[in-house]
């Protein structure tokens, strides 16, 4: 067991054990009557992920007698397959990472239960005094990515929504930790990038990223898809689906708590890992829920929840893109059962 899930371990008994005391229950008798649940994030610990351990923290998941452990990752998509694999029961991960593998495994990929990135990160950005004005202006260009990335896999949908000629688009592979080195350094063009991700690494080299960068976001661009949400495994939401109800509605109030106090969230991420910048994870925090969580549909819809019909055109996309077997339908990669109530979900940044 790593070190950083002890000592989440250690901070949950202790959670538990004062959500038992106050309660009046008995410790032997709460810890029989919790669920253990294993839940691994998309990647290493940031700011968008501050809500899990302030949720902790208040002692919510204890309240639901859920035994959580929670561990970094190393992707959103892996989060999915190691959910799938029987790893973990629960995961912070990838909506489209799902639809593909319930493309071709029916029935067996996990199940998204609390959507929270409503609009995907994907996006190109470019130096802000580039001759790279629009998408089209990318034809003859050199773009950056990862071997595989996904922002660059969907680029060719961007390109036939928007009239560019992929053929004269040329691409450079490049390790996910060089995408914004590289363009600094006007080794590529543009690159294909998370923007959640990218944004902050270029507040940390001292960039401006409003001001020295010009960003293409694939959402405005007519990429409809969704990202990253609390995901759970068929088997866990079959045998339990208290528990599932109960990760959510913890989820979500840490969620809450943390839009109304972002640095109570922070200090709680820093708990954990104290090496962090906590002024730059707050602003990660801050420009994600801006960005990608608090859209116009969440105004409306609710966090947590998606439009099935939306999520019928971004499984079309993906379909083209990756050529799946079949189009799974709504029902079989989202289930809003779980979901706390409409008026509970509306939140905005203060």
């Amino acid at each position: 067991m790593s070190h950083v899930s002890i000592r989440r371990r250690a901070a949950l008994a202790l959670a538990a054990a004062s959500a038992a005391a106050t309660l009046g229950l008995p410790l032997a008798a709460h810890a029989q009557d919790t669920t253990p649940v294993k839940f691994v994030l998309d990647w290493k610990l940031q700011g968008v992920h501050a809500w899990y351990f302030l949720a902790q923290d208040r002692g919510y998941f204890a309240q639901e007698k859920l035994d959580l452990t929670i561990d970094q990752g190393d992707g959103s998509a892996t989060a999915v397959t190691k959910v799938m694999a029987g790893a973990y029961q629960a995961a912070f991960g990838d909506l489209n990472a799902i639809v593909q593998n319930a493309a071709a495994k029916p029935g067996q990929a996990p199940v998204m239960v609390y959507q929270i990135y409503n609009r995907t990160p994907f996006a190109l950005m470019t130096k802000a005094g580039s001759p790279i004005k629009t998408l089209k202006d990318l034809e003859g260009k050199n773009l950056g990515s990862p071997a595989g990335g996904a922002a660059m896999r969907m680029f060719s949908t961007l390109a036939e929504k928007n009239g560019i000629d992929t053929a004269k688009v040329r691409w450079t592979n490049m390790a996910p930790n060089l995408q914004e080195q590289m363009l600094l350094r006007d080794q590529v063009d543009a690159s294909a990038v998370f923007s959640v991700t990218s944004y902050m690494n270029l507040v940390a080299q001292g960039l401006d990223p409003e001001k020295d960068i010009r960003w293409f976001h694939y959402a405005d661009h007519g990429i409809d898809l969704y990202s990253n949400g609390i995901l759970v495994s068929q088997q866990f939401l079959k045998d339990k689906p208290q528990a599932v109800a109960g990760l959510v509605r913890a989820v979500h109030k840490g969620v809450r708590d943390a839009i109304a106090n972002p640095d109570a969230a922070i200090e709680a991420l820093a708990r954990r890992e104290p090496l962090i910048n906590k002024d730059l994870e707050k602003r990660r925090m801050l420009y994600a829920l801006r960005t990608v969580v608090l859209t116009p549909e969440v105004a409306q819809a609710g966090i947590g929840d998606v439009s099935d019909e939306r999520l019928k055109r971004s499984v079309a996309q993906l379909a083209a893109v990756f050529e799946l077997p079949r189009q799974p339908a709504p029902a079989e990669v989202f289930d809003r059962r779980f979901l706390p109530p409409l008026a509970e979900r509306k939140l905005a940044l203060p």
